[in-house]
């Protein structure tokens, strides 16, 4: 970074001390020059838990890494810490990347990169570009979702000899933070195998353990499904919703040929409502067949009085409900309905990321994975798949179900006709 690297990206095993470093280089670089600095996570929660409140494996206190005498101020309600030259640090939870709009840092870390929400990097990007700031992402993998993508850019840019970037992937085989006899602890106290070569070797490929999806978009990849996948008129397009009130919406489009399902692109909105999504929907040059949402479309609003499903037929949008068969069967029906499908590599990033990023909740007190989905930004995407998967199930079977009938109801007049 003293060399003038703009962009760091930092794969290093668990307990190697990525936030130690970042925050002592952010401290430093706050006394070179004045400005606004953002440390990232995935939470604000999480960054309080970890940064703000949280002590180094020495049982000093994060916060206590700043000078005392150069400090002019801290604010514990926003995390914030102000020192005498000027200068602004802050820990920020990208669950909530709006706080940051119309913001200028000239130095951000994003501490587990992978966990996080990716627009927030989106929003910030062009802002360092034109200041001449820098950002540092700090991460231990999770699957082949945009940490990895982020990772295989900088390894690229890297051997290209950009002076603008550095890359690093370290494991306990190079950083000695874990012994291997402590690892060998953990594998016979039934630390799953995946998730040892996620944690302490930082593999990219055996770290789906608690991911819903990751193996399948993994599968996806190998068969060549994530692609060029254009739009055909005659075909048609389906969408399938996923309807958030505070949260965001979800628009996933996809289109029948034959048994594959294409899915050709992704909307996906926050703090907008149907009238605004129906814009949206109509600006895309797509003739559509069927709009499917998730039952609770049905329910009605206490302000209005009317339910999203009568909002949107004011809309000319004309809603198919899907039905609602327990998430844990919508999960499952998820997992094998996507071997199906073809996603288009430009105009579904941002669902696939989601879909490998989608995982369990963590159980701390029992040390494994919990049954119940963790909502977090990728779920949104996720739950619109699953609408996806659920209804085009039903939609066969309802299909097949005619298809049975007519073949009998043409039997019986074949019969009587004899």
């Amino acid at each position: 970074m003293d060399r003038g690297v703009k962009r760091a990206v930092l794969v290093w095993n668990r307990r190697a001390g990525k936030d130690l470093c970042s925050l002592n280089y952010t401290i430093k670089a706050m006394f070179q020059r004045i400005g606004a600095y953002y440390y990232f996570f995935p939470e604000f929660g999480q960054a309080r838990r970890v940064l703000w409140d949280g002590r180094d494996k020495d049982g000093l206190r994060y916060m206590d890494h700043f000078p005392a005498e150069v400090v002019k101020s801290t604010h514990a309600n926003e995390m914030k810490v102000t020192l005498v030259n000027g200068s602004i640090f802050q820990l920020i939870g990208t669950d909530n990347f709006d706080s940051i709009v119309g913001s200028n840092p000239v130095g951000c870390v994003f501490s587990e990169y992978a966990l996080q929400d990716p627009m927030a990097w989106a929003l910030l990007r062009p802002i360092l570009r034109e200041n001449g700031g820098w950002a540092i992402f700090d991460f231990t993998p999770r699957g082949r979702n945009h940490a990895w993508d982020l990772f295989q850019t900088a390894e690229s840019r890297v051997a290209a000899g950009d002076p603008d970037w550095f890359c690093q992937r370290l494991t306990v085989k190079e950083t000695k933070s874990v012994s291997e006899s402590d690892i060998e602890a953990e594998r016979r106290e039934g630390m799953d195998n995946d998730l040892i070569e996620q944690e302490y070797y930082c593999s990219f490929s055996g770290s789906m353990q608690g991911n819903y999806y990751g193996r399948q978009m993994e599968q996806a990849e190998k068969d060549g499904r994530i692609s060029t996948v254009p739009y055909q008129p005659e075909l048609g397009v389906h969408t399938w919703w996923d309807l958030g009130i505070s949260d965001a919406m979800s628009v996933v489009f996809t289109q029948n040929a034959g048994r594959e399902v294409h899915v050709i692109d992704y909307f996906e909105t926050s703090g907008q409502g149907l009238p605004e999504c129906a814009k949206e929907l109509q600006k895309k040059p797509y003739v559509y067949k069927t709009h499917n949402a998730p039952h609770d479309i049905k329910v009605r609003e206490l302000g209005t009085g009317k339910s999203r499903l009568e909002t949107a037929e004011s809309l000319g949008i004309k809603f198919e409900v899907v039905p609602d068969i327990g998430l844990q069967d919508g999960i499952d029906a998820t997992r094998s309905f996507l071997a199906r499908c073809w996603f288009d590599k430009i105009k579904t990033e941002r669902l696939r990321n989601a879909l490998v990023s989608y995982h369990k909740t963590w159980d701390e007190k029992r040390k494994m994975f919990s049954d119940a989905p963790y909502h977090d930004w990728s779920s949104n995407g996720a739950d619109a798949t699953r609408m996806l998967a659920v209804g085009h199930k039903i939609t066969q079977s309802a299909r097949a179900q005619k298809a049975e009938r007519r073949l009998v109801s043409e039997s019986d007049a074949t019969w009587m006709a004899s």
